[in-house]
């Protein structure tokens, strides 16, 4: 019996850049999306099975770790069958955990949907979620922080903006300590979960507390995480962080030139006298703040082990590569768009937001970050046989 034709071969071509355990898609266009394809690479003439995961949409994409190191310049070869997949179905658990307002994304991170209980020694004004924290290394190491003395308002991962004029009043979503803004996680979060990746998706309110008639909605934002399955020799976490704000009312949200807002990361108390920084313009904690890059890598020891966070920018952002706040107090950054003056989020229009965090073990060097961001920015070209 002759085996089943193919419903498509494709070829991903590594490109200037060697990959590593890279996350690679391919374009499903004209297929039916709840229908159970199976991926194979062919190596010598055979195919070798490959896990795979579908993403509905228009077009369905189907995703994929490119696994193994594939050279610079090197190809490799798919074909896609109808059919479940013979591949190990195993991914990464997503939870919720018992009697609290959060999600536990395997070992990786925890994403608070219901706002967290302030410490007894903080005001309550300074209460919060939509966050992440904390987030894990694959040993362990917490690289995160929380209700940190010296900044209660800092939140582990967060999203929010800073300086801002709403109908003429000034809303902070950011420091929270004047009780003019909030970001509150509407409903229970979505989630997804499959042998490529798994993922929640959470709505959040930008809240104007101060408004005459009572808090108002300001903005809506869906804020999706996506954690990659890559195995693989790398002793990290990847995962991806899509941002899309649009705007509640018929009225924009003004964004006034301001040092910093936008993506926020605190890391560990044990970071205050031992953290590093380092951008993909090879500047450091000392002359990076206000300078503009493509990724930064944080970078620590808690109980005597190296860890560190190296967050990446995509080029679709807004004023990509972004202007960075680097804070040579705190080991703290953030990606600030607003540094290059003023904007704003206008009706009617998706802004979106995307980055890519890789959690790591021991210390990143700056051509593996470089090249841990081709894979986010310029990721391996697809081509489709006829």
């Amino acid at each position: 019996m002759a085996a089943p034709a193919p419903l498509m071969k494709f070829t991903v071509e590594a490109g200037k850049y060697d990959r590593v355990d890279t996350p690679v898609s391919a374009s499903l266009a004209g297929s039916d999306a709840d229908k159970p394809y199976r991926l194979e690479e062919i190596v010598g003439g055979e195919g070798r099975p490959v896990a795979s995961q579908v993403e509905a949409g228009q077009p369905p994409m189907l995703w994929f770790i490119l696994s193994g190191k594939t050279p610079a310049g090197a190809e490799r070869h798919y074909e896609v069958l109808s059919g479940p997949s013979a591949a190990p179905a195993a991914g990464i658990e997503i939870r919720d955990i018992k009697d609290t307002s959060e999600l536990a994304v395997g070992k990786v991170l925890r994403y608070h949907y219901g706002v967290i209980p302030p410490p007894e020694d903080v005001d309550k004004k300074f209460a919060h979620g939509a966050n992440m924290h904390p987030v894990l290394t694959p040993a362990g190491v917490v690289v995160t922080d929380d209700y940190p003395a010296d900044h209660r308002h800092q939140r582990g991962i967060w999203f929010s903006w800073t300086k801002t004029e709403f109908e003429g009043r000034h809303v902070d979503f950011w420091n929270l300590g004047d009780g003019t803004g909030a970001i509150r996680c509407i409903g229970t979060p979505v989630q997804a979960s499959g042998p490529v990746f798994s993922e929640f998706l959470a709505k959040h309110d930008y809240l104007d507390r101060k408004a005459p008639e009572g808090e108002k909605v300001v903005l809506k934002e869906n804020f999706k995480v996506r954690v990659w399955n890559i195995g693989g020799p790398q002793k990290a976490f990847l995962w991806d962080l899509v941002a899309t704000q649009r705007c509640a009312t018929a009225g924009p949200l003004k964004l006034p030139k301001y040092y910093y807002g936008g993506l926020g990361y605190r890391g560990p108390l044990d970071w205050m006298k031992n953290c590093n920084m380092l951008t993909s313009e090879g500047k450091t904690r000392k002359d990076g703040n206000e300078t503009k890059g493509r990724w930064c890598d944080v970078s620590g020891e808690s109980g005597g082990k190296a860890a560190g966070v190296l967050i990446m920018s995509h080029p679709q952002n807004f004023r990509h590569p972004e202007p960075l706040r680097l804070n040579p107090q705190q080991p703290q950054i953030c990606f600030a768009p607003s540094q290059e003056g003023e904007w704003s989020i206008e009706p009617g229009k998706d802004y979106v937001w995307r980055y890519r965090f890789c959690v790591h073990d021991g210390e990143v060097k700056a051509d593996e970050a470089s090249r841990l961001w081709a894979d986010f920015g310029e990721p391996p070209a697809v081509r489709v046989q006829p």
